[in-house]
């Protein structure tokens, strides 16, 4: 990672000083370093950096304007010196707001996906801010940049075969137990619909199952979207919307992540990791518009549509989820456009019946500067996945209100779970933030850990 955070400054470190908005006068800088900043008409703008020339033409330090409002990504803002602070050491030289969440997004800031071509950015050694929890942001950070590294890969080099395999990497490194069902044996073991799904390609479907922690533990369940590629099945989509269908699996990229953190704190739950990792492709023996399924559960499904199959998987893993009744279930997946139309691709909704749950997921996600939103889950729209032939269809025939309807007909597969939680995510950065370039992107699970970490130990 280009930014290593460090625990102390080194004799040669450089003072980063933090300024607020129009604040310039009252930052304690000196006479030089003042002069320069106004005939650089630099007054503390959230974001901006200028770097600060010594006696002798060399840096010697320089000013970061802080965030003016304390909302959305704001927290976040430092991953602006990631970009534009020269390599070398620095530190902060005055307290900052939140100083964990400051050296969080100094970390994202420094990422970059170079495993096919580019360059890593500037090397940038930062000591740990006063007051941060400088293992906490070290092992975030981790984890959000492997659920972008993941998110990043095209299917050629991550298919559920590859898929699986990172989740074993992670496993070893944590100490995790690994399953996995793959292919026909998804049948024989009651998965219909995760074989359906992804019976059409020449990578087996499989379901990933991991586990850790005492037995004994609150159980903590995990399920995340994991397919690979989406042609959008015999209902194929256009061109222009698969080129980034390789981020299908960004809720499996996402539980993968958030799993990492958990384990990697050490808190006091048993850890479920539940991954449904398929392609949707087309070939004689695809699923087809009008089919009709058998779900784990038992009800029968009638195909409306062939790309609507991340709910497909999602429903027998969740189903399984179920019959073991955990504390909590979460599942994460990139499911609807409908989503994006309505939050955009900044916010990551979210459906729950808890109230309670609701409540601390919004604190979390506050304090952690993870936007998320809650999303009705609206029951008279149950009706609309009605069929005349099978218990209910996976779409609606009206278009309407997709994003509630696809959390709707998840929720008919969770009964036991004493919580239960689905984010319908983007898992992508249309254009680069100052915390993270353009590309793949771990929604919500820095939500997630807030919340777990404050429940179970962290």
């Amino acid at each position: 990672m280009p930014v290593q955070l460090v625990d102390a400054p080194s004799p040669t470190s450089k003072p980063i000083h933090p300024v607020a908005k129009g604040r310039l006068d009252e930052a304690g800088l000196p006479p030089a370093a003042l002069a320069w900043a106004r005939a650089n008409d630099f007054s503390g703008q959230p974001g901006r950096v200028l770097v600060l020339p010594g006696a002798d033409g060399a840096v010697a330090g320089a000013l970061f304007g802080m965030p003016d409002k304390d909302a959305g990504f704001a927290r976040l803002a430092p991953g602006a010196l990631a970009r534009d602070l020269p390599e070398g050491d620095w530190h902060f030289a005055a307290p900052l707001a939140h100083p964990t969440q400051a050296a969080i997004g100094l970390m994202l800031g420094g990422y970059r996906f170079t495993r096919y071509s580019g360059k890593a950015g500037n090397v940038l050694s930062v000591a740990v801010p006063e007051g941060a929890d400088g293992e906490r942001a070290r092992r975030i950070a981790d984890a959000v940049c492997m659920t972008r590294d993941l998110v990043n890969t095209p299917t050629n080099d991550l298919g559920p075969a590859a898929l699986e395999e990172a989740v074993r990497t992670v496993a070893q490194r944590r100490g995790a137990a690994v399953e996995a069902i793959v292919g026909d044996d998804l049948l024989a073991r009651n998965f219909p619909m995760i074989h359906a799904v992804g019976r059409a390609s020449t990578d087996a479907p499989r379901l990933i199952d991991m586990t850790w922690g005492r037995a004994d533990a609150p159980k903590v369940t995990l399920v995340g979207k994991g397919v690979c590629f989406d042609t959008g099945g015999l209902d194929i989509k256009p061109s222009s919307s698969m080129l980034l269908m390789k981020k299908d699996m960004g809720g499996a990229a996402s539980v993968l992540g958030l799993a990492d953190m958990i384990m990697a704190a050490g808190l006091a739950v048993r850890l479920r990791v539940l991954i449904p990792a398929v392609e949707n492709s087309i070939a004689g023996n695809a699923f087809r518009p009008g089919d009709v399924l058998k779900s784990r559960k038992g009800p029968t499904v009638e195909i409306g549509n062939t790309d609507a199959e991340g709910r497909l998987v999602l429903a027998d893993a969740l189903a399984l989820a179920d019959e073991e009744a955990p504390e909590l279930m979460v599942d994460m997946a990139t499911l609807t456009g409908a989503a994006r139309v309505a939050v955009g691709p900044d916010i990551a909704p979210f459906y729950t019946a808890d109230d309670a749950l609701a409540a601390e997921i919004a604190t979390a996600a506050l304090e952690a500067g993870d936007p998320v939103w809650r999303m009705p889950l609206w029951a008279p729209y149950d009706e609309k996945l009605a069929s005349k032939v099978a218990d209910f269809n996976n779409v609606t025939s009206d278009g309407f209100a997709g994003s509630i309807t696809a959390a709707l007909f998840l929720q008919r597969f969770v009964e036991r779970a004493k919580a239960w939680t689905h984010f319908d995510i983007f898992a992508w950065n249309p254009v680069a933030r100052p915390h993270a370039p353009a590309g793949g992107e771990a929604q919500a699970i820095r939500a997630l850990e807030h919340l777990l970490a404050a429940r179970y130990g962290g």
